[in-house]
């Protein structure tokens, strides 16, 4: 149950992480491609694809120590 618990935190902290993200890029000048393989994406906003980034780190770092504890 603690799991749930964890999981359930980290995504609303998250999400609510990305909504001032959302809110925050409205008047963001700077915009870059991004390459997925070879295929080249719409300019986003660098703060954007950063906060994505950092995001997409913090949530997958959850199931990492949620697998470890499920190993324990």
């Amino acid at each position: 149950m603690n799991q749930y618990k964890k999981l359930f935190f980290n995504t609303i902290f998250n999400l609510s992480i990305f909504t001032f993200l959302i809110i925050g890029i409205q008047n963001s000048n700077q915009k870059s491609n991004v390459y997925l393989l070879k295929n080249k994406t719409v300019e986003l906003p660098i703060s954007f694809i950063m906060g994505v980034s950092f995001i997409a780190g913090s949530f997958l770092s959850c199931f990492i120590q949620i697998n470890k504890s499920f190993k324990d």
